[in-house]
Protein backbone atom coordinates (compact mmCIF):
# COMPACT_ATOMS: atom_id res chain seq x y z
CA UNK A 1 0.00 0.00 0.00
CA UNK A 2 2.72 2.66 0.70
CA UNK A 3 4.75 1.54 -2.26
CA UNK A 4 1.20 2.34 -4.59
CA UNK A 5 0.84 5.82 -2.61
CA UNK A 6 4.83 6.25 -3.68
CA UNK A 7 4.22 5.71 -6.96
CA UNK A 8 1.02 7.92 -7.14
CA UNK A 9 2.71 10.64 -5.60
CA UNK A 10 5.32 10.58 -7.38
CA UNK A 11 3.59 10.57 -10.89
CA UNK A 12 1.30 13.44 -9.73
CA UNK A 13 4.86 15.41 -9.12
CA UNK A 14 5.62 14.30 -12.56
CA UNK A 15 2.81 15.75 -13.89
CA UNK A 16 2.82 18.71 -12.06
CA UNK A 17 6.49 18.98 -14.18
CA UNK A 18 5.40 18.58 -17.33
CA UNK A 19 1.80 19.63 -17.67
CA UNK A 20 0.61 23.16 -18.51
CA UNK A 21 -1.24 25.16 -15.89
CA UNK A 22 -3.80 25.55 -17.99
CA UNK A 23 -4.27 21.90 -18.57
CA UNK A 24 -4.13 21.23 -14.88
CA UNK A 25 -6.95 23.78 -14.19
CA UNK A 26 -9.06 22.12 -17.08
CA UNK A 27 -8.82 19.01 -14.97
CA UNK A 28 -9.18 20.64 -11.76
CA UNK A 29 -12.88 21.83 -12.95
CA UNK A 30 -13.35 18.45 -14.81
CA UNK A 31 -12.64 16.35 -12.03
CA UNK A 32 -15.30 18.56 -9.68
CA UNK A 33 -17.78 18.37 -12.20
CA UNK A 34 -17.61 14.57 -12.38
CA UNK A 35 -17.46 14.58 -8.84
CA UNK A 36 -20.88 16.30 -8.68
CA UNK A 37 -22.70 13.96 -10.69
CA UNK A 38 -21.21 11.12 -8.77
CA UNK A 39 -22.77 13.46 -6.05
CA UNK A 40 -26.29 13.24 -7.25
CA UNK A 41 -26.34 9.59 -8.79
CA UNK A 42 -25.05 8.36 -5.09
CA UNK A 43 -28.22 10.73 -3.78
CA UNK A 44 -30.92 9.13 -6.39
CA UNK A 45 -29.67 5.32 -5.77
CA UNK A 46 -29.69 5.95 -2.20
CA UNK A 47 -25.98 4.04 -1.77
CA UNK A 48 -22.67 4.98 -2.84
CA UNK A 49 -21.94 1.70 -4.39
CA UNK A 50 -18.67 2.44 -6.81
CA UNK A 51 -19.93 -0.20 -9.53
CA UNK A 52 -23.42 1.12 -9.80
CA UNK A 53 -22.12 4.76 -10.16
CA UNK A 54 -19.40 3.45 -12.55
CA UNK A 55 -21.98 2.14 -14.48
CA UNK A 56 -24.44 5.57 -14.25
CA UNK A 57 -21.22 7.59 -15.14
CA UNK A 58 -19.74 5.46 -17.41
CA UNK A 59 -16.34 5.43 -15.82
CA UNK A 60 -14.13 2.08 -14.33
CA UNK A 61 -15.31 1.45 -11.02
CA UNK A 62 -11.85 2.43 -9.41
CA UNK A 63 -12.62 6.21 -10.36
CA UNK A 64 -15.98 6.25 -8.69
CA UNK A 65 -14.31 4.70 -6.08
CA UNK A 66 -11.77 7.79 -5.77
CA UNK A 67 -14.74 10.32 -6.50
CA UNK A 68 -17.21 8.50 -3.64
CA UNK A 69 -13.88 8.70 -0.91
CA UNK A 70 -13.68 12.41 -1.71
CA UNK A 71 -16.77 13.10 -1.74
CA UNK A 72 -16.96 11.66 1.58
CA UNK A 73 -13.37 13.38 2.55
CA UNK A 74 -15.10 16.75 2.20
CA UNK A 75 -18.37 16.45 3.74
CA UNK A 76 -20.25 16.27 0.57
CA UNK A 77 -21.97 13.07 1.15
Amino acid sequence: MCRSLLEKVTRADQLLKVAEPELLVLFEEWLEELAEEAAVVVKELGAADPAAVARRLKIPPAGTEFLINKLRREGRL
